[in-house]
């Protein structure tokens, strides 16, 4: 399948499930930049740049992938960023890949950045402290 416009794009995704998934059974290559506001579930996926919330698919090919979960059996792309990235057998990024986290399937997967080291960003943990009128006055007065 090959999406070439933004309102090809709009009838594949109102073929979405319930839970808002798309599933194909063909390749699926989109030729404009585009945001998905739902899950993919596909065999190959060639797009320049791709930004969506979980994608699932045995083959990406692309230039830029924006997730927040990509699962996929291989996936070969110029830049990767995404919060949790999970592959078969291997994962290559061209100039940049940051991640939550990363990890095969296999005991032997692979994955590289081949311009420079992959980056895990650290999940921020907010905090929340509730004080007494008390001992605000109190913090107020040591300041």
């Amino acid at each position: 399948m090959k999406i070439t416009t933004q309102q090809e794009l709009e009838k594949l995704i109102a073929t979405a499930d319930e839970s808002n998934t798309i599933v194909l059974n063909e390749h699926l290559q989109i030729t404009f930049d585009c945001t998905i506001p739902c899950n993919i579930k596909a065999y190959n996926i060639a797009a320049y740049n791709i930004e969506a919330y979980d994608i699932e698919a045995y083959n990406i090919d692309a230039h830029n992938i924006k997730a927040y979960d990509i699962e996929a059996y291989n996936i070969d792309a110029l830049n990767i960023k995404a919060h949790n990235i999970k592959y078969y057998a291997f994962c290559i990024a061209c100039r940049s890949l940051k991640c939550e986290s990363i990890s095969g399937n296999r005991e032997n997967s692979f994955h590289k950045c081949l311009d420079q080291e992959i980056e895990i960003i650290k999940k921020e943990k907010k905090v929340t402290i509730e004080l007494t009128q008390s001992q605000i006055d109190k913090i107020k007065h040591l300041i």
